[in-house]
């Protein structure tokens, strides 16, 4: 019965850290690219961000993970919480 009960566990924390992954919208060579955290290909590609941030933003909404927009040059511009938030903004 331990066996049994420490791969559910072991399920379970494999569950939420997967949940941490995030979802980056990135350019690429033939547009712009969502792809997952920690991932070197993409999930799908685009012709424009605003489609690339429509699909990465059901991704994330449906893993409830962070939202990551990066600009031309790579850098992150936005940044968007579809998770459980630890210290949500007050008002």
């Amino acid at each position: 019965m331990a066996k049994s009960t420490f791969r559910y566990i072991f399920d379970k924390q494999s569950e939420s850290a997967m949940s941490k992954q995030g979802q980056h919208v990135v350019p690429s060579e033939r547009g712009w690219s969502v792809r997952k955290a920690g991932s070197s290909r993409a999930s799908s590609n685009h012709a424009t961000q605003q489609e690339a941030i429509a699909a990465a933003t059901t991704l994330a909404r449906n893993q409830r993970t962070e939202l990551y927009i990066h600009g031309r040059d790579g850098r992150i511009r936005e940044r968007n919480s579809y998770g459980n938030d630890p210290h949500p903004p007050k008002g």
